[in-house]
């Protein structure tokens, strides 16, 4: 098994290409099953959970050719619908073939995935709303067992609260519905709106994208004619890249990015003390006379992101004072407290708020285990400044959605290698 060993106090300068979002490139992927034709997609991430659905699409009967960023994928021979539990137990985003399998042929089977690191993310909702456009669902041994022999059908879906796999799975699903879909608590999230754009561009006529209220009018089971596109920066890359320039106060310039993608992000940099300079495709973060505490609390997009909490919580133990963090998404994301705790910051836990207590220059290296994604890059990150060395163990979670983590951040002169255990 890797870790990373991370010797932090080094002077860090010059500029980070961030990848394509991961979180853009599962559901579009996915979408692949509703296509015609095949589909070139470019600037797609090389990161784990990527691997291992082109493993389930492929097991399903698709074919590609991928090479580096690039991809070409084909699902016209597909011909299972049944999405397996050694696969979907790996990676939760695998809930996002039920939508356009069951849309497709009227048929699958798809592994529940069961409970998260972070807390649970149960799919009810997708259920929920695919029974009310006509799908008969049922639970058996595990796996989701949905049938719509006669296609489904248009509906008004109202989900009781945003959901961003909810709200991709069903546009999938209404893509080749008969009549027409409204879907009301929609997500807003720039990866929700580029999977819309996408199916639009392929001839399904969608309304409201980018609000969240959207509206779908399905092909009556015509597959659609996708074009080549283009996979959106990952804005939560970059949001993690611009944390290690803040917290060791240099100056990194991320180059393409979206900008007004990470516009809740950068207001509390600035609220730190941060100067932020923004071009159409960059942004450089600037090193603070006084790092300032900050009140954070994560909330579905545009608001402030959870997957960027616990980066947040690293930078937040150089600040001047105490600094509060109000987790309201999921229940068990703090797990990363305890680790940062054992490199010598001041976190106190009550329920979903944390209060941070700055303790410039006193993070001490130590053995540290990373317990999800973002909590992976957070030890990073707070790595990056502490006295002595620092071991980071169970990196496999860092490896499913960062490309290349150590590499880059040692072109910017950190000191970080990968070693076995």
């Amino acid at each position: 098994m890797d870790f990373l060993k991370v010797n932090g106090k080094k002077n860090l300068n010059g500029s980070i290409k961030i990848s394509g979002a991961k979180n853009a490139a599962l559901p579009l992927l996915t979408s692949t099953i509703l296509a015609k034709n095949s589909v070139n997609i470019s600037n797609l991430p090389n990161v784990v959970d990527i691997r291992t659905l082109l493993k389930l699409l492929g097991m399903l009967g698709a074919s590609y050719n991928h090479d580096n960023t690039n991809i070409s994928i084909d699902t016209i021979s597909l011909d299972k619908t049944t999405a397996t539990y050694d696969i979907v137990k790996t990676m939760r985003a695998s809930i996002l073939v039920l939508g356009p399998l069951l849309s497709r042929f009227g048929h699958c089977e798809v592994s529940l995935p069961g409970g998260c690191a972070i807390g649970q993310r149960p799919v009810d909702l997708h259920l929920k709303a695919l029974e009310q456009m006509g799908a008969t669902i049922v639970i058996k041994s595990g796996y989701i067992v949905a049938n719509a022999p006669d296609g489904l059908r248009g509906a008004t879906i109202v989900f009781d609260k945003v959901t961003v796999t909810g709200t991709e799975n069903i546009v999938m699903a209404a893509a080749l519905a008969k009549g027409t879909t409204t879907i009301i608590n929609a997500a807003k999230e720039p990866e929700v709106v580029q999977l819309c754009e996408v199916i639009r561009d392929a001839g399904v006529k969608i309304e409201g994208i980018g609000t969240n209220t959207l509206t779908i009018e399905g092909t009556c089971g015509e597959l659609l004619d996708f074009k080549d596109f283009e996979i959106i920066p990952d804005r939560i890359e970059a949001g993690t890249y611009l944390c290690v320039g803040a917290i060791t106060n240099s100056i990194l310039k991320i180059e393409n990015v979206i900008p007004t993608h990470l516009d809740a992000v950068l207001n509390k940099f600035e609220e730190m003390g941060y100067m932020i300079l923004k071009e159409p495709t960059t942004i450089t973060i600037c090193p603070a006379n006084k790092i300032s505490p900050v009140n954070i609390v994560t909330t579905e997009y545009p608001g402030f992101p959870t997957d960027m909490q616990a980066q947040f919580m690293a930078l937040a133990t150089m600040a001047n004072g105490v600094s509060v963090i109000d987790e309201k998404l999921f229940e068990n994301r703090f797990m990363h407290v305890s680790e940062l705790v054992r490199m010598g910051a001041d976190i106190k836990l009550n329920g979903t708020v944390a209060t941070i207590t700055g303790t410039p220059k006193k993070l001490l290296g130590t053995d540290v285990m990373a317990t999800d994604l973002r909590a992976s890059s957070a030890l990073v990150i707070a790595a990056l400044v502490a006295d002595e060395e620092t071991r980071i163990h169970r990196i496999y979670h860092l490896d499913r959605g960062y490309d290349r983590l150590e590499e880059k951040l040692t072109s910017i002169g950190a000191d970080i290698v990968r070693e076995k255990e």
